[in-house]
């Protein structure tokens, strides 16, 4: 029988649950055993795709156009479970179908109530990834314990051990002890309360994984145990990361997290194989050099915002044995202070995506700079629309070039909406999203990198590159090397005479993990290395 382990969260906001949640289901994975990884969100949006990435963080597009919360980027990059619109549920998922289900009829005589009605469908969400193969499903719940929004969810994890019996199910639960400098010790307290509000909602935890700047010790580890009523081996020291998120699963499986789960859940697993992920380490902790990117966005001031992005910079990174020092720059501030005090020294400039005319002009003048100065340039998205713009002013002396999407009226529309956007007026889940084909030049840049002149990449966005001006960008070396094969779409732009220059339309940091990176980001960084290495050879 499928098992389930629930991983929840206590005491504070932003613990990490999704990254814990992933190291697990990595260490299960290394152990043989066939893992599905799933996200409970408690708000309300049907899903993350019409929020502020400020508020939120990115939304993270599955292959079947699921706009998603971006642990699932966590869920992909470190395990091999196959994910899909299924993988992540939202409270208004969860109300919607059942207000669909009563106006058809469905609970005829029925008052419908969060319990039984909306728990039953919470548990129902949980139990669909419970299919023949698979042995464990791992379901994070967002939020922390006491959110009065998390409550239905709770409610709904604590009764599945009723139905399919509690020897097939786990509850870890992850909380903070902060250490207060004044009083220069650990403070379990708060760990305590948070456990006493699950075991007050009739959950109570089998493992606890404690977060922490410093080391415990065993003696507030005991203490957490006896008053949380956790056995000792069950408490879980995770302290900080000194290097990187990928140490995560390495710290866990030192203090035998594997081990417990498969006890606990009398699981048959094999020995855990964690070679490579040791020498990933030791590719991260020792590079043989370093470089810079800029990256040059509009949501800059929110970390998570490009957290795809970043993290597919560093994959690339681990593959050269080099640190990406990523610059991160506001597109505004470029409008402002000038891409020569900005941009300046830099070794490749990436520009990701983004909605809105904030911050664009700022994108494209990063994309003149980089082409200017013969400096690598990874556009992504809006990042691909910008670099076209900017040709087609400055080489191209389209007075006004621009995308409708900013100008509705532009002499020379460039970048326009796609026909089949035009009639939508609905903002949810309406965007061209999810995996789509496109078959590459087989001289261009992106075919080397690829190894492939047919890719699928996962898209997210209404505007594209406008085909009737095809022409005369090609003609003054602005090569169409990329095209989707259904709808004759442009989907990357190179300069080919340029060291690289390369943008796409759609969104490659979604498909990068550590020990594969994607074949764009790692010609980039490869790039930026080969530039790098120039710039300081001193000459003989």
């Amino acid at each position: 029988m499928t098992k389930h382990i629930f991983v929840t969260g206590g005491v504070v906001s932003s613990l990490g649950k999704g990254l814990t949640a992933a190291s697990i289901g990595l260490l299960l994975e290394r152990r043989g055993l066939r893992v599905r990884m799933q996200k409970l969100d408690p708000y309300i949006n049907v899903d993350p795709g019409t929020m502020s990435p400020y508020q939120h963080g990115e939304v993270y597009v599955l292959d079947d156009g699921s706009e998603t919360d971006l642990d699932l980027g966590h869920y992909e990059r470190f395990t091999n479970s196959p994910l899909s619109r299924e993988s992540n549920y939202t409270t208004g998922q969860i109300y919607l179908r059942v207000i669909q289900k009563e106006r058809r009829g469905e609970y005829l005589g029925s008052t419908v109530q969060v319990v039984p009605h909306i728990t039953d469908e919470i548990k129902a969400a949980v139990k669909n990834l419970a299919a023949p193969g698979v042995d464990v499903v791992i379901t994070e719940l967002g939020g922390t314990v006491g959110d009065i929004e998390g409550l239905p969810f709770l409610e709904a994890i604590r009764q599945i051990p009723l139905d399919i019996g509690k020897q097939n199910c786990l509850f870890i639960h992850l909380t903070l002890v902060p250490y207060l400098k004044a009083a220069r010790e650990a403070k379990t307290k708060p760990t305590q309360h948070s456990v006493g509000q699950l075991r007050q909602i009739g959950i109570q935890p089998d493992i606890l994984i404690v977060r922490t700047e410093r080391p415990l010790g065993r003696e507030n580890c005991d203490k957490i145990a006896l008053f949380c009523n956790v056995e000792p081996q069950a408490v879980i020291e995770e302290m900080d990361k000194e290097f990187s998120i990928y140490e995560v699963p390495l710290g866990l499986a030192e203090h035998g997290i594997d081990d417990l789960i498969v006890d606990k859940l009398h699981l048959n697993a094999g020995t855990l194989e964690m070679d490579d992920w040791q020498d990933l380490m030791q590719r991260i902790r020792h590079p043989q050099q370093e470089v810079t990117i800029a990256v040059v966005g509009k949501y800059i001031d929110h970390r998570d915002a490009y957290k795809s992005i970043y993290e597919a910079l560093d994959h690339a990174g681990f593959a050269h044995s080099t640190r990406v020092i990523v610059k991160r720059i506001e597109s505004e501030e470029l409008e402002t202070q000038g891409p020569d005090l900005l941009l300046g020294g830099v070794d490749g400039i990436l520009v990701p995506g983004g909605f809105g005319m904030r911050g664009v002009e700022g994108k494209v003048q990063a994309a003149q700079y980089a082409r200017k100065f013969d400096i690598p340039y990874f556009g992504i998205c809006l990042g691909m629309q910008c670099a076209v713009i900017e040709f087609a002013r400055n080489v191209l002396h389209l007075d006004g070039a621009n995308s409708t999407e900013f100008v509705a009226h532009t002499p020379h529309p460039v970048i326009c909406m796609l026909e089949e956007q035009k009639q939508i007026t609905h903002k949810g889940g309406t965007m061209r999203l999810g995996s789509q084909p496109c078959v590459l030049d087989e001289n261009s840049r992106a075919a080397t990198c690829y190894g492939n002149l047919e890719v699928h990449e996962r898209h997210r966005h209404r505007y594209e590159f406008n085909s009737e001006y095809r022409r005369q960008f090609e003609s003054a070396g602005f090569a169409i090397t990329g095209i989707n094969p259904e709808l004759n779409l442009p989907e990357i732009v190179e300069i080919p005479e340029h060291p690289w220059f390369v943008a796409v339309q759609f969104h490659p940091e979604f498909r990068s993990k550590p020990h594969h990176p994607h074949p764009l980001f790692a010609g980039f960084v490869e790039a930026a290395i080969n530039r790098h290495q120039a710039r300081v050879q001193v000459p003989l």
